[in-house]
């Protein structure tokens, strides 16, 4: 073992194993998506039980897998983050005799997942129309940057896009900075969100009435969606909120505080909570002030009230002011780091930061950090190699032998 890979930060997570959920036990989903979104989509449904069968490319697979450094095990780490609990299949389905395998797969799956334009669904025949001759039942999912309709409709788009179109970039960062990302993939992940709720919502309705679904997901509209309660106001008022550093919210302190070490963020929600906070400072007077007694009144005031917080938070460390503000019920807490989350204690006891053994070694897991009759997601399937299960999953789905496997590998179609 080498000096790094003894000195990684997951070498001291609790190791965890648990089985699969069971919630969509017996829901067969067809993940025929890369990146981020489509994948993470896939992800979700898999920790909740389903069994989730990722298509991809012979030779090269998502394209994910090659976004590095860093690697691990010579994996990506973006890849792994978002195909826990997969079979990995490789099919090449852009030729006929593929698309045939593919079919095939469909008639016998719930679910699939694209991330393709329409025109190219159409193109290569799995567009929702196309594939429902095979499965009259199937639930079919596309995510794509801007919808399956409209004139946007055939443009490309990642995370990054998706977030300039959103608004998200313009309202974050400090006010004399360049528009900024946000620090994670996020209208990829909401959009993600987006499609296994939806997908479970069309398993409901197709328990009831056995009706399929087509499902569209816009990571834009994912994305401006998650900007609703900055669109509502402008929208029904006209105000234009900009870049502001987060100090701009309607709760009138809300926002990031020096203390006399690290900063700590503060948010004064109500009433009680603003008189909870002082009585904490041992200055309930404050609280008192008739000029201060409601949201709309310290909002008028909010940069005499910074001022005053600022310069009393500035009297202790971090740590002092987290530990009485806690005990005094007060929401305040720390601005971490990546690295302070991965090494949260709270995070590792309850289970969410953990290690899975992998083929190669061992793997850290972000857990799903939803539980269901105190449970989450299973452990026993890390993020599967390239093609890892091509066999298995013709074999038991399609009654595949091995000289028709043979054949289809020859000719590079799996």
């Amino acid at each position: 073992m080498s000096t790094l890979q003894k000195q990684l930060p997951m070498n001291d997570l609790p190791v965890k194993s648990t089985p699969a959920l069971d919630l969509l036990a017996g829901v067969k989903v067809l993940d025929l998506t890369s990146s981020v979104a489509g994948p993470y989509a896939g992800q979700l449904l898999a920790d909740m039980g389903a069994t989730v069968v990722k298509v991809e490319k012979p030779g090269k697979g998502d394209d994910a897998r090659a976004w590095g450094p860093p690697f691990l095990h010579s994996e990506s780490l973006w890849f792994m983050s978002v195909n826990r609990g997969k079979h990995s299949i490789t099919l090449d389905f852009s030729v006929p005799e593929g698309r045939d395998v593919l079919r095939k797969l469909v008639a016998e799956c719930d679910v699939i997942l694209i991330n393709l334009v329409a025109r190219v669904q159409r193109k290569l025949g799995v567009d929702a129309e196309s594939l429902r001759l095979w499965n009259p039942c199937l639930i079919h999912v596309s995510v794509t940057g801007f919808g399956l309709l409209g004139a946007r409709a055939d443009m490309p788009c990642y995370d990054l896009i998706a977030e300039g179109y959103s608004g998200v970039m313009d309202l974050t960062g400090e006010p004399d900075s360049a528009p900024q990302k946000v620090g994670t993939p996020a209208a990829d992940l909401l959009a993600g969100h987006d499609a296994a709720m939806a997908v479970l919502a069309a398993l409901l309705r197709r328990e009831r009435n056995g009706t399929g679904c087509e499902i569209d997901i816009s990571m834009v509209e994912s994305m401006s969606r998650f900007m609703g309660p900055r669109l509502m106001p402008y929208l029904g008022s006209g105000q234009l909120t900009r870049r502001s550093g987060g100090r701009d919210s309607v709760i009138a302190i809300y926002q990031v505080f020096d203390t006399a070490d690290e900063p700590i963020t503060l948010g004064l929600g109500n009433d009680a909570i603003w008189k909870r906070f002082w009585e904490a400072l041992d200055r309930p007077e404050v609280a008192l002030v008739p000029e201060f007694a409601s949201n709309a009144l310290r909002c008028a005031r909010r940069a005499e009230i910074v001022e005053l917080i600022a310069g009393i938070l500035l009297s202790k460390s971090r740590a002092q002011w987290l530990d009485l503000l806690t005990r005094a019920r007060v929401p305040a807490g720390p601005l971490n780091t990546v690295g302070d989350v991965a090494s949260d204690p709270a995070l590792r006891e309850s289970g969410f930061i953990y290690q899975t053994e992998g083929e190669d070694g061992p793997i850290p897991q972000v857990g799903l950090g939803i539980r269901f009759d105190g449970r989450s997601e299973g452990t026993q399937m890390p993020p599967p190699k390239l093609g890892a299960h091509t066999d298995l999953i013709l074999r038991s789905w399609l009654n595949s032998d091995s000289t028709e496997l043979d054949r289809l590998r020859t000719k590079c179609i799996i």
